[in-house]
């Protein structure tokens, strides 16, 4: 049989051999290096007989797919080990992630974190005895007569929904058999480098309603360097999670007598989310955005209306019944927006009319993918929606994607991402709209960012059913990745409510329509902040900037002079005049990381001075109270990402 190789060169082959044998007589580093393959464009395993001529490629640690594969592989072996152990464990599933892999397990009895140091020791040890990852082709019927008879329900679900008339399975060593699509690596010695993380609640196929599960969450790489870097990075996480800084600072809670995924944000808090709302209604009447306010709940006439009803009816709260009607709070902000549009006739002189609002949103999520600030059930949304005709939408986009490239930046986020979401040409029938719509959509989204010169990926098959999108995803401080602006295009709605404009020509057309978000949410947002930073605010952020320290009591009265010539000047300052030693105070001051400690004994209260501490930089000496609010207000007004 001939096989082609990715350069091109074809090569004959004897009938039935497999990748790993291409491997092999291409080189040995190849060989011991390969993890899987990529056969006619579909993933393969090295061991797997090639049923005659193909396209070949040995896929390697530098392919992306690999490392997925590999974590798949990884995810089998720990599944194994806990069948070994604990024996009367049923499976669940058990895929990769960006982040690594899990398991799903059914048990009676919780696993411990002491049960998963066993865990990861038996799998050492079935690492080391090289077990093979063996692929079986298996009837439907005997396949699901075989797992009946192990009591292995999910896996008979599984099969009966998505298995055809053979299905795959792999075993692994002498006691674990799973149905699985593969591919895998050819042996369990090929995994070099694992680590069990913890355990977790979770549901049979994510539905509260479905079995209680346990999940065991893991991760692999390639080299034990790439492991432990990972490792440290996950340990830099946890001190940086969000919810615990916000906890230590006293910033925000969620309460559980309100219900959770509901936010409380206590002054310190509160005084940061006026600064992030703030800087966004200003940046909004300076890029011509017009400031609107509306209502948290509506008639469920108006959902029915916009498509939310029907097709968005499971992350919306329950209906209400009120004097005249059903209503719902809003989950969108969307369908209020286009009714202030639509509440008069907009000739083409008016367009474009860009509406921004910061509107607060109810979405019933579930209780198991609420996350601190990160996941919740009010959140308030930046969101701004923009109705303008054909020939002004490239420019409409450039202007969004400037404002959200400015927003990153004015928050201290020099890295980011972007990626253009396409639909699939039609082929599926899920996404609404014309030809014509969609190749304007996405023509204006590309342009837009060539303009810009922002690289943006193309994701097909990714978009919105209503519209393409572009979405930036930022880099935080320690590399993460994470999803914020988002500037899309709606063909579904201008249609569903009868949008109009009088054009040049006297006649009706309908708007084009563009969302809007560049927060993403200011709860998020928040939370993304408080991570990068870990809690540590630039000065024009910090909702507690200075801090004056009287060393003694005498010192009381000119503290409080200076405090409040702080606070005449526009800064954020207090006072802790309480009979401790100053370096407690300094301390506990640290911990709430406060930018700026101004220490004022007899020395600073005889020359008009303050001994000025930095909470990163330390004792910076002695200045004149004049100077530190010049160089303080000047960091605050250039919005300085530090100090």
């Amino acid at each position: 049989m001939t096989i082609t190789l990715p350069d091109g060169s074809r090569k004959e082959y004897p009938a039935g051999s497999r990748p790993i044998d291409v491997a092999r007589s291409i080189g040995a580093r190849l060989a011991d290096d390969a993890v899987a393959a990529r056969v006619d464009g579909e993933l393969f395993d090295l061991t797997r007989p090639l049923d005659g001529d193909a396209t070949l490629e040995i896929l390697t640690s530098r392919n992306p797919e690999a490392l997925e594969v590999y974590r798949h592989s990884t995810a089998h072996l720990m599944a194994a080990a806990v069948v070994e152990l604990f024996p009367e464990t049923k499976l669940g599933v058990g895929p990769a992630i960006d982040t690594g892999f899990y398991y799903d397990f059914q048990r009676e009895t919780p696993f411990t974190p002491e049960d998963l140091e066993k865990i990861e020791a038996k799998m050492l040890e079935l690492q080391k005895a090289d077990l093979p990852y063996e692929r079986k082709l298996t009837p439907k019927e005997e396949g699901l007569e075989k797992y009946a008879a192990m009591g292995e329900r999910m896996k008979c679900e599984l099969i009966g929904e998505k298995a055809g008339a053979i299905f795959t399975e792999y075993t692994l060593g002498p006691h674990f058999i799973d149905f699985c699509r593969g591919p895998h690596v050819p042996s369990t010695g090929r995994i070099k480098a694992f680590k069990l993380l913890s355990i977790a609640g979770a549901y049979w196929k994510g539905d509260e309603k479905g079995a209680q599960m346990q999940r065991i969450y893991g991760t692999s790489f390639f080299s034990r360097t790439d492991l432990e870097e990972h490792l440290k990075r996950l340990e830099e996480a946890k001190k940086r999670d969000h919810r615990k800084l916000g906890q230590e600072l006293d910033l925000f809670s969620i309460q559980d007598l309100a219900g959770p995924g509901l936010i409380f944000f206590h002054p310190k808090g509160g005084m940061v989310r006026k600064i992030l709302e703030d800087w966004m209604r200003d940046q909004y009447l300076k890029r011509g955005y017009s400031l609107v306010y509306t209502p948290h709940i509506a008639r469920a006439d108006l959902w029915k209306t916009s498509g939310h009803y029907n097709f968005y009816a499971e992350n919306m709260f329950k209906r209400m019944e009120l004097d005249d009607a059903e209503y719902q709070l809003k989950p969108m902000n969307c369908p209020f927006h286009i009714l202030i549009y639509a509440d008069r006739l907009r000739s083409y002189r008016d367009l474009p009319v860009r509406l921004g609002e910061l509107g607060t949103v109810y979405r019933y999520e579930r209780s198991g993918v609420m996350h601190g600030l990160l996941r919740v059930r009010g959140f308030t949304q930046d969101d701004a929606h923009i109705f303008c005709t054909p020939e002004q939408i490239e420019d409409e986009i450039v202007n969004c994607l400037e404002f959200a490239v400015d927003t990153l930046k004015t928050y201290g986020f020099e890295t980011y991402e972007a990626e253009l979401s396409t639909w699939d040409g039609g082929a599926s029938g899920k996404y609404d709209g014309t030809p014509e719509q969609w190749k304007l959509g996405e023509g204006a989204l590309a342009k837009a960012a060539a303009r810009l010169n922002l690289k943006v990926k193309v994701m097909p098959d990714e978009a919105a059913f209503y519209g393409p999108k572009i979405d930036v995803k930022l880099v935080d401080a320690i590399g993460r990745l994470w999803q914020l602006s988002t500037v899309q295009f709606d063909f579904t709605l201008p249609r569903r409510f009868g949008l109009e404009y009088v054009a040049e020509d006297g006649k009706r057309h309908q708007p084009l329509m563009v969302h809007r978000a560049l927060y993403g949410s200011v709860e998020r947002f928040f939370g993304i902040l408080l991570e990068h930073y870990a809690g540590a605010f630039p000065v024009w952020l910090a909702p507690e900037q200075v801090i004056v320290l009287p060393i003694t009591d005498r010192n009381a009265a000119y503290a409080a002079k200076v405090r409040d010539k702080l606070v005449e000047a526009g800064l954020r300052a207090k006072m802790d005049d309480r009979s401790e030693k100053v370096n407690l105070k300094i301390r506990e001051a640290q911990l709430m990381k406060i930018p700026y400690m101004l220490v004022v004994g007899d020395r600073e209260e005889q020359n008009g001075a303050v001994a000025v501490r930095n909470r990163k930089h330390g004792d910076l000496g002695a200045k004149p109270l004049d100077e530190f609010i010049a160089d303080i207000t000047k960091l605050v007004e250039t919005k300085a990402p530090s100090e």
